[in-house]
């Protein structure tokens, strides 16, 4: 069994930390794990993208090939959109739905949002507003994932919500709550 997942966004919203969870989830569940070198994150703002490969079996490259990502997980629209020559035909598109406009020639989001929905498969949500509904506007991130977990098959939710605890553990108690209460609103929104 393997998932390949494409993350994207920009720089600055927690592409890394989505990352850092699903890889300790996975090494945790004894999952063999490849990722890519991530780019852009050196540049607020800038485009951030990063292969997650999970696998019970050998993986040989950490690149996913054209056609071949089971789902595409973005923090913005217009990245996921960007990264679509990688899904798979049954893959999965889980996005955020308002833009993060971080350029003069953005499209127009009725347009974007149009394209996104075209697809066999996507999931949509505002996630800004849902992490600041919690009082906890940083985990927007989280709520993201909450919505893909529906779309992991090799990884569960539960070993998820053990990896933020884990993951978080460090900044304490508040950070580790805000985050799981995020993950579970995202989860629970996509049913």
């Amino acid at each position: 069994m393997k998932t390949d997942i494409k993350l994207s966004g920009v720089g600055g919203q927690g592409i890394l930390s989505i990352a850092t969870v699903i890889g300790e989830a996975a090494t945790a569940a004894g999952l063999r794990l490849k990722q890519a070198e991530v780019h852009g994150m050196s540049q607020r703002g800038g485009d951030v993208q990063s292969d997650l490969r999970l696998s019970t079996d050998a993986i040989h490259s950490d690149l996913i090939p054209l056609g071949e990502a089971d789902l595409i997980l973005s923090m913005e629209p217009m990245e996921a959109l960007r990264y679509l020559p990688y899904l798979s035909p049954s893959g999965a598109v889980v996005t955020a739905s308002k833009p993060f406009v971080n350029i003069p020639d953005y499209p127009d989001e009725t347009a974007l949002l149009e394209e996104l929905d075209a697809l066999p498969k996507v999931m949509r949500m505002d996630i800004d507003a849902v992490a600041r509904g919690l009082q906890a506007p940083r985990s927007a991130n989280m709520v993201l994932l909450g919505m893909a977990a529906h779309h992991l098959g090799i990884l569960g939710p539960d070993a998820l919500r053990q990896a933020i605890r884990t993951v978080f553990g460090r900044k304490g108690a508040k950070v580790v709550e805000d985050n799981l209460k995020a993950f579970d609103a995202g989860y629970e929104g996509i049913q």
